[in-house]
C-alpha cells in the first residue's frame, strides 16, 4: 500500500567519513598496492566491512561520592589506539600525566558541583574541549518526564500511567543519546488476559529533561509487554536515530497527525483487537512525525492459525535491528513464536520502506523443516556465521542474514542469552531456557550451527536463565536458570553449587571485568556464599511484573560500564546511575561494538534481556579488540 501520510522531503546524506586508520584498509580488502600490481589477499587476511555506527560526543560523566568525583568518558571507535588523555575541571588540569591505561580518573576531594572536560591526546598533541561532564550530583542524574493524562476505559475502569521500557539514540545529531519512553497504562494486560486497555505513549525525551515529541499509538493498539516493540536507530545514516513502530487506526504522530482512520475502533468486547488494518511506522526521531507508513507485515490473516482463536499467539511480536548486508542496518519485525513465525527485515532509505526479505515458517521453503515454535519471548542478533553479516536468533532457532533458515534445534520455547559465552572456543554461543517439559532444561549451542555443546535434562517449565562471567573462579560465562541446581561453567560442568540471587539481568558496575547481578531495583556482587549489595536505587521502581526489569540497562554514557535507568517511584523522573567505582580497564565504548549497540535497541522487546557484546568480557579476558567502523 502507500504510505498513509506523504514521507517528508529525503534529508540530504552527507558523506561518511572513515576515521580510523585501519579503515581505511577495509577499501582494499580485495587486495593490496605492490611494485608491479595488485596483489590478492586470502580470505584469512581480510579486513573486515566497516559497519556505520553513531557519532558520539566524549560522554563525560561526573559521579560524586563522599570521597570526591569519579570522571569518566568514551573511548571511541573513531579514536586512535595510543589515544590518552588529560582531565579539566573549570579550565585548569587536574591529572599529573595523561590518563593511558583506562578511560576515568577520580578527583579526590572534589564538590559535586565540579565542572569537568576531557581533551584527547592524539600523537602528542592534546585537541580541544569535550563536552561537559554530565553531573551525578548524589550518585544518580534525574531526567524529568510528564506523565500523560489518565482515562476510563469503556467497561468504566480508570488507568494513570507508569513509566515502562525506554531506548537509546541521538534523535537531533548532536552527538547525545536521548531516551524514546514507553508509557503503559496500569491495566495494561499481558496477552492471556481479558479486557480493555488504555492506550500506549511514546515519548522522545533529551537528557535534560526535554520532551521533543509524544505519539499516542492509539485505542487500536493494545497495551502490554508483547504489542508494541519499538526500535531507535540510526537507519539510513544522517547521523539521527528513527523511530519505528507498529501502528493503527487512530495513531497520532508526534505532529500531531492521526495515521488511518480517527474513529475506527476495532476493539471487541474483550478488549482485544483482532480485525481492523496494522501498519509500521517510521517516525522522525527530532520530532516524532510519521514518515512513512506501510502495512504490518505479516498481516494477522485467520487469528486461529497462530495457535489459538481469542487473540493470544496471534499478537506476540518482536522487533531487533540487524546489519544484514554487514554494514548498514535494518529493521526486523516479526510475529508469532508458539506456532507460526514470521520475520520481515525492511530498509530504511531515501524516506521510504523496502523488504529485503520475509521468513515465514509456513512457506514451501520452511515448512516441515522443524522451524515453526521454536520463537521465544525474545530475539538476539549477532553475526552467527562469522561471515560478517548478522543472523536473527530466534530462540531455538536462527535465520540467516538473507532470509533463510539457518539451523534449528527443535527445542521450543524459552529466553535465551547470545555471546562470546565461551572464550576457549571460536566464534559465538547460545544459551536457553526451554519452557516444553519434555525438552532439555537448558542447554548451550554453538551459534553458528545450532550443535548442542552441552544440555541438562528435562524439568519442567524452566522460566528464566542468565549466562555472564560473573565469578572469576572459572574461566568464559556461568550459566543458570530456574528450575535447574547448580551453576555451570561453559563446558557445561557445575563449577560452583550456591545459585546467585536473581535470574535476570546482568551489569558492568564495579572495577573489575566479572559482570555484577542486576535485578529489580538493586545490583549485587556473586560470591559463592552469598551475593554482596553495590547498589540499591533510591525511591524508584521496576518494570513489568515479575520480570522486575529497568527502563534500560547499558553502557549510554561514559566509560565502557553500564549504567541503569529505573523510572522514579511517582514517575516524574528517569533516574540514571552510573558507577562511581574506578577501573583500571580500558574498553572501547560498547555503544561501538555494533552486537552490543543492537541488544540495546532490542532490550525493550517483550520479556527484556540484558546485552551482550561480540566479544568476551570477563575474568582473565584477552585484551579487548576494536571496532571496524564509519561515522556520518
Amino acid at each position: 500500500m502507500e504510505p498513509l501520510l506523504p514521507p517528508s522531503e529525503p534529508r540530504p546524506h552527507r558523506r561518511h567519513r572513515v576515521t580510523r586508520t585501519r579503515t581505511l584498509l577495509v577499501a582494499l580488502t580485495a587486495g593490496l598496492l605492490a611494485a608491479g600490481g595488485l596483489v590478492a589477499l586470502g580470505p584469512a587476511s581480510q579486513a573486515a566491512t566497516a559497519r556505520q555506527a553513531e557519532a558520539l560526543d566524549r560522554g563525560v560523566v561526573s559521579v560524586h561520592t563522599d570521597s570526591g568525583n569519579l570522571v569518566s568518558w568514551r573511548w571511541l571507535g573513531t579514536d586512535p589506539d595510543d589515544v590518552s588523555f588529560n582531565v579539566y575541571r573549570a579550565g585548569t588540569k587536574v591529572n599529573a600525566s595523561p590518563v593511558t591505561a583506562s578511560t576515568n580518573y577520580f578527583h579526590s576531594g572534589a564538590p559535586a558541583t565540579a565542572d569537568y572536560t576531557v581533551r584527547a591526546v592524539v600523537g602528542g598533541v592534546e585537541q580541544g574541549d569535550s563536552v561537559h561532564a554530565v553531573q551525578f550530583r548524589a550518585g544518580y542524574k534525574d531526567v524529568p518526564i510528564s506523565p500523560p493524562a489518565g482515562g476510563t476505559t469503556p467497561d468504566g475502569v480508570a488507568y494513570t500511567y507508569e513509566a515502562n521500557d525506554a531506548s537509546v539514540g541521538d534523535l537531533d545529531g548532536d552527538g547525545a543519546l536521548d531516551f524514546v519512553l514507553k508509557w503503559q497504562p496500569t491495566n495494561a494486560k499481558d496477552n492471556s488476559q481479558s479486557g480493555y486497555t488504555g492506550n500506549t505513549i511514546v515519548d522522545g525525551i533529551r537528557l535534560d529533561g526535554t520532551r521533543l515529541w509524544r505519539i499516542d499509538l492509539g485505542r487500536n493498539i493494545r497495551s502490554g509487554a508483547h504489542y508494541t516493540q519499538f526500535q531507535v536507530y540510526d537507519y539510513d545514516g544522517d547521523g539521527r536515530a528513527e523511530v519505528a513502530m507498529k501502528t493503527a487506526d487512530g495513531s497520532v504522530d508526534g505532529a500531531g497527525r492521526v495515521i488511518g482512520s480517527s474513529s475506527a475502533d476495532h476493539r471487541n468486547s474483550s478488549g482485544y483487537i483482532l480485525s481492523g488494518p496494522e501498519f509500521l511506522t517510521m517516525f522522525n526521531g527530532g520530532t516524532g512525525a510519521a514518515m512513512g507508513t506501510v502495512d504490518y507485515v505479516p498481516a494477522r490473516g485467520t487469528v486461529s492459525s497462530w495457535g489459538d482463536s481469542y487473540g493470544n499467539r496471534v499478537d506476540r511480536f518482536l522487533a531487533g535491528t540487524a546489519y544484514l548486508d554487514g554494514a548498514r542496518p535494518s529493521l526486523i519485525m516479526a510475529r508469532g513464536y508458539y506456532t507460526r513465525t514470521v520475520i520481515a527485515a525492511w530498509d530504511w532509505r531515501g524516506g521510504a520502506f523496502t523488504r529485503r526479505w520475509t521468513f515465514d515458517t509456513n512457506s514451501s521453503t520452511n515448512s516441515g523443516k522443524g522451524y515453526d515454535g521454536q520463537g521465544n519471548h525474545q530475539l538476539s542478533v549477532a553475526d552467527a556465521d562469522g561471515d560478517g553479516k548478522d543472523e536473527i536468533m530466534y530462540g531455538s532457532m536462527a535465520v540467516d542474514d538473507n532470509g533463510s533458515g539457518l539451523w534449528t534445534t527443535r527445542n521450543g520455547h524459552g529466553d535465551l542469552h547470545v555471546g562470546d559465552l565461551d572464550p576457549s572456543r571460536a566464534g559465538l554461543e547460545e544459551f536457553k531456557v526451554d519452557e516444553d517439559s519434555s525438552k532439555p532444561s537448558s542447554w548451550m549451542a554453538d551459534a553458528r550451527t545450532g550443535q548442542i555443546l552441552w544440555s541438562t535434562p528435562a524439568s519442567g517449565d524452566n522460566g528464566r536463565g542468565v549466562s555472564g562471567d560473573i565469578w572469576s573462579g572459572s574461566p568464559g560465562a556461568e550459566s543458570w536458570s530456574s528450575a535447574v541446581s547448580g551453576v555451570r561453567g561453559p563446558k557445561g560442568d557445575v563449577v560452583t553449587s550456591r545459585k546467585p540471587s536473581s535470574s535476570n539481568f546482568l551489569s558492568w558496575w564495579d572495577g573489575d571485568t566479572t559482570r555484577e547481578l542486576l535485578d529489580g531495583t538493586h545490583i549485587d556482587k556473586y560470591g559463592t556464599s552469598a551475593d554482596t549489595r553495590l547498589l540499591t536505587g533510591a525511591s524508584v521502581h521496576s518494570n513489568n511484573g515479575t520480570k522486575a526489569t529497568p527502563a534500560l540497562s547499558g553502557d549510554i554514557l561514559g566509560d565502557w560500564r553500564e549504567e541503569v535507568v529505573w523510572p522514579t517511584a511517582n514517575n516524574t523522573a528517569l533516574r540514571v546511575y552510573s558507577t562511581p567505582v574506578e577501573t583500571g580497564t580500558r574498553i572501547t565504548t560498547l555503544l561501538h561494538d555494533t552486537m552490543y549497540r543492537t541488544a540495546l535497541a532490542w532490550q525493550n522487546t517483550a520479556y527484556n534481556q540484558p546485552p551482550h557484546p561480540s566479544f568476551a568480557i570477563g575474568g582473565g579476558m584477552a585484551r579487548a579488540p576494536r571496532p571496524t567502523i564509519t561515522t556520518p
